[in-house]
């Protein structure tokens, strides 16, 4: 698929991520013409958003004259967070003057945050309107009745990102909270009848499906519907499903009686005959929803969602499959922050890292460990990535969760419910208890209800550092994911197989996902020998090359081992750590198979490359390992052409087979001193590839 058709296909995809504008609702951005002010934890209190601060020294409050003009998203934390342990964590405000048209007030209005980290209060002129605390989670507030129509108004958010035991994460060890309002946000007018918009962020309509073929698929949508006039609302659901092209396919009325008190329930049945299948990266086609809600012949409202029609099983021992064909699970870990932005990343951003994803020929991603963007889902469906969802129940317990965590879960399952892409709800990683009666377990299992309540039709897991499959944490949910860096923390490079091999004969019926595994490697540091790091916590030198042999061993034992139904290396990318100081690179994650700046991608990179996507290649391994003490060494190359052969100097080597028929080695090989020539080549039916490195003999 080339970029030109890429890019319109996303477009298209993330149209319904987004409620739809038309006459009856209006959808606007309200990213421009924000300030902000990063303040004091210590004096401040809610007069502050009158713009004043205290000053303790003084013992008298002064007006606030530092307000910085800025543009969502943004995030108060891109640098510090970045480079070490001492960043900012704690409140920020912003500010931000609006009017709204004074024939509004015969409608409904409702501020959407996509995304703040990680509790957010809002204040619509100086009046409290809520508090939201999550910060990956979207949130809606109605401010219809706080409002000054043709008037100037002021919204006001004091965020706060300070670790809280009652808010998952409860920490920023493993990775940042990013403060501030780094995604989007938007105004929405309604009519008083119309979608639920407050049903927490929920699009207002859920598309199941049942009995899915290519023969026909049930689709069923469940409506919420409600009004603010003062008497019942008699009128007619109307739902069309278009296909890509935008045609009706199938068009379903139903008449509905929507009461002012409450919330009004409808469901539609609507049967499709030889559907065209959402088939992953396969065939990633998209049909389209369109609910309109009509009164007296007027539409009152609309919403628009995507529709993949595909059904997912994931069988033990055997593998997942993707409308009953088995699906090929090449997997990786995304963190959503990125060098110089943190987390505040554009629709740009996002796309270039799917891009490179789709260039490796991954087919699964697992979005760790929280929510993202709405725009990374709708890529996901676009592109076809069959994604793994969780909530930030991670890392620590401080057991003041359970009411945030069973918020979070609500709020990632009823916002993402209709994206096709989803096939899997993540409700905790990493996360301990002595014993079956504890916390962790008995959170889980409700973590699990609600998830299976809200949506039975998708599988649940849960995720344990242990490579033990049996711990009573991870038993309350339909899949075990285990992360396991064999080799890393513990262990060899090669334990994996034999643990597979076990794993196959204990628990034959478990579904078992190896849901991180990997090693860091630092692109700068170039190392000959093959060489563990002594100490993974302290040690400041992580070689590449250690990544490299790392993933070149584990992969090919996970492709030929059957117990494990899905594997995600950890990670796409590197990521911040600010509690780090490990590789060589301080508040770094290295595990990324591509630099956090996105402009560099490593030797793994293209070993993934090589085994996943199907466009001739080939790549000569070990490049920054260019300064060489041995004058007989061995070369790796990376490629699926058929064969290779080598040429060190201008002499010729034949390659034979590694660890799998994407893996070339040459061994002997012969170096001369000062600068050697190294090219590799390989043929297709119509073109010769090649590739050259050099390296240096002192």
């Amino acid at each position: 698929m080339n970029l030109k058709k890429l890019s319109f296909l996303i477009v298209c995809g993330l149209s319904f991520g987004q409620l739809a504008c038309a006459q009856s609702r209006n959808t606007i951005s309200f990213n421009q013409g924000w300030q902000y002010y990063k303040a004091n934890n210590a004096t401040f209190f809610t007069d502050f958003l009158n713009g004043q601060q205290y000053q303790e020294s003084q013992g008298q409050w002064t007006a606030l004259e530092v307000w910085e003009d800025i543009t969502l998203p943004h995030t108060y934390n891109r640098e510090d967070m970045q480079k070490d342990r001492n960043f900012f964590e704690g409140k920020a405000v912003y500010k931000k003057l609006f009017s709204v048209d004074p024939s509004h007030i015969e409608k409904r209005t409702f501020l959407k945050f996509e995304g703040v980290g990680a509790v957010a209060q809002l204040y619509i002129n100086n009046n409290y309107i809520g508090e939201h605390k999550g910060g990956y989670s979207m949130f809606t507030f109605e401010i219809t009745n706080s409002l000054d129509y043709g008037k100037e108004n002021i919204v006001t958010v004091v965020t706060d990102n300070k670790s809280r035991k009652d808010v998952i994460p409860t920490n920023q060890f493993l990775f940042p909270v990013y403060g501030g309002i780094y995604r989007p946000v938007h105004l929405i007018t309604t009519n008083k009848t119309g979608f639920v918009v407050t049903d927490q962020s929920a699009a207002g309509i859920f598309i199941r499906q049942k009995n899915v073929s290519k023969k026909s698929a049930q689709i069923s949508i469940e409506a919420k519907l409600e009004t603010t006039e003062k008497r019942t609302q008699e009128g007619e659901l109307v739902t069309q499903i278009r296909d890509y092209q935008g045609e009706i396919v199938k068009t379903q009325k139903t008449p509905v009686s929507i009461s002012p008190q409450g919330v009004t329930y409808v469901k539609q049945q609507m049967d499709l005959k030889n559907p065209r299948l959402w088939d992953g990266v396969r065939d990633p086609y998209l049909y389209s929803v369109t609910a309109k809600l009509l009164v007296a012949g007027k539409e009152m409202d609309v919403v628009k969602q995507p529709l993949g029609v595909r059904s997912v099983q994931i069988i033990a021992g055997e593998g997942v499959f993707l409308n009953g064909e088995k699906y090929p699970m090449y997997g990786v870990c995304r963190h959503q922050d990125r060098w110089g932005y943190g987390s505040a990343l554009s629709f740009a951003q996002h796309k270039e890292d799917f891009q490179m994803m789709k260039e490796m020929g991954v087919t699964t991603i697992r979005l760790a460990h929280y929510q993202q963007s709405p725009e990374v889902y709708a890529l996901a469906d676009t592109l076809g990535f069959l994604t793994w969802a969780e909530i930030p129940f991670v890392n620590r317990v401080s057991y003041y969760e359970n009411d945030n965590a069973k918020q979070q879960m609500s709020e990632l399952v009823k916002q993402n419910f209709n994206h096709p892409s989803i096939y899997i709800w993540g409700v905790h990683n990493e996360v301990y208890s002595k014993t079956a009666d504890g916390q962790v377990p008995v959170l889980s299992r409700e973590l699990n209800d609600v998830a299976k309540t809200l949506d039975p039709d998708r599988y649940t897991v849960s995720v344990t550092g242990y490579n033990v499959i049996d711990r009573q944490e991870n038993l309350n949910t339909d899949v075990q994911g285990i992360n396991h860096y064999f080799g890393w923390y513990g262990g060899k490079i090669e334990d994996l197989k034999p643990w597979a091999e076990s794993v196959a004969r204990e628990f034959p019926e478990y579904k078992v996902m190896l849901s991180e595994y990997g090693a860091d490697g630092n692109m700068d540091i170039g190392q000959e020998e093959l060489l563990a790091p002594k100490n993974v916590v302290t040690g400041k030198s992580f070689p590449e090359n250690y990544q490299t042999e790392t993933h070149i061993q584990q992969w090919a034992a996970i492709e030929k081992s059957p117990i494990i139904v899905a594997s995600y290396v950890w990670n796409m990318f590197e990521f911040a750590v600010p509690a780090w100081n490990r590789g060589g690179v301080n508040a770094r994650n290295l595990k990324g198979l591509v630099t956090f700046d996105r402009k560099r991608k490593k030797d793994s990179f293209y070993w993934y490359k090589a085994n996943w996507n199907a466009s001739p290649m080939i790549y000569i391994a070990n490049r920054r390992d260019d300064q060489r003490k041995n004058a007989v060494t061995k070369l790796q190359v990376f490629s699926n052409l058929p064969s290779v052969t080598v040429t060190v100097n201008g002499e010729t080597y034949v390659a034979k087979q590694g660890v799998n028929d994407k893996h070339w080695v040459v061994e002997n090989v012969k170096l001369k001193s000062g600068e050697n020539i190294i090219k590799a080549f390989g043929k297709t039916r119509s073109e010769e590839l090649s590739d050259e490195i050099h390296w240096t003999l002192n």
